[in-house]
């Protein structure tokens, strides 16, 4: 009774869209679970830095010998109880049928570093619609939701909208989750990470129907309770849409935790991290992994968060954060 009362409660904040039919709804409420360890906030693990960054992020002077092989990401994430991955259709083609268990995210659109100037960006899908879904289908991996790039301000801004349209549209039919990475670029723009600029892209996020919108930080400017809680017109302007913060370039954890919590006060609903944790190894990165987790779907302190990562919580962490799931769903 417990339980169910408790579900009632959370699922009067949470509303499933209309884009999903009648017949999809308890697999998207499924695979919204899977994704947020029933807290609503998504730990996304972004693999896709394979192509975004192509190998500076994972190969070179103070990464981990480990980050060479693609499989530390898949080894990471299967470790880090909570944490989604997110990464292309081919490695999920050759490792994921060696992690089952684990919760993906599609990445169905990418591009490298070399590619375009900022005014002409374009980042398409690299398949159909219907043949994603399918490799989802016969794949049978746990491939909760898929994502998309979109440079907004770039002169193929308006083919990116209109894929990132079709593909939400599509995840949604077939019960998934739908992930735009918001990010606005053009020669114009001064300053990448003014408020009110990412505020816009959330807001563009929310009109094409994402479940979550993955947007820049400032994390150079947010360096107080005060000037952070500017974050929260990013978190109003995207409404039921989701916003969760990319972890920026290599800082120290006790500074990522900190932000981390800064945002989940002023309206972030989660936070997608790449080389802060994929160029360390195994052990260290599974650590941080878990300390994100405890923030995120535990509400743990900082002093908690930190504990974790010198390996004093890791058990009872990871206890509470079963027992969370239960709880709310």
């Amino acid at each position: 009774m417990i339980i169910v009362f408790k579900l009632i409660i959370h699922m009067a904040k949470f509303s499933i869209p209309l884009s999903v039919p009648k017949s999809q709804r308890g697999n998207y409420l499924h695979n919204f679970k899977l994704a947020t360890g029933g807290s609503g906030r998504l730990f996304l693990f972004a693999g896709d830095q394979k192509v975004e960054h192509l190998n500076d992020d994972f190969y070179g002077k103070n990464i981990s010998l480990e980050d060479a092989s693609p499989e530390h990401l898949f080894q990471i994430a299967s470790q880090t109880p909570g944490a989604v991955l997110a990464t292309h259709i081919g490695l999920l083609s050759k490792y994921g049928q060696d992690y089952k268990n684990l919760p993906f995210i599609l990445k169905v659109n990418g591009k490298s570093s070399l590619s375009g100037d900022k005014n002409n960006l374009y980042s398409g899908a690299w398949l159909k619609n219907e043949d994603i879904l399918r490799f989802k289908k016969q794949s049978d991996l746990k491939i909760v939701g898929l994502g998309y790039t979109v440079y907004l301000g770039s002169q193929q801004e308006a083919l990116m909208l209109k894929e990132a349209a079709e593909m939400i549209q599509s995840a949604h039919q077939a019960g998934l989750l739908a992930i735009i990475w918001m990010y606005p670029r053009n020669e114009k723009i001064k300053n990448e990470d003014d408020v009110h600029l990412i505020a816009g892209g959330a807001g563009v996020a929310a009109c094409l129907g994402a479940d979550f919108v993955k947007v820049k930080y400032p994390y150079k400017t947010a360096t107080n309770d005060n000037k952070a809680a500017a974050f929260k017109e990013v978190a109003a302007a995207a409404g039921k849409t989701r916003v969760i913060c990319v972890g920026g370039g290599q800082q120290k954890v006790e500074d990522l935790l900190r932000h981390l919590q800064r945002q989940i006060k002023n309206g972030s609903s989660g936070l997608a991290v790449g080389r802060n944790i994929h160029q360390r190894s195994l052990k260290d990165a599974v650590a941080l992994g878990r300390a994100i987790v405890a923030i995120l779907h535990k509400n743990a302190s900082l002093n908690e968060a930190l504990a974790i990562l010198k390996n004093k919580k890791n058990n009872t962490a990871k206890k509470k954060i079963n027992h969370k799931i239960l709880g709310l769903f």
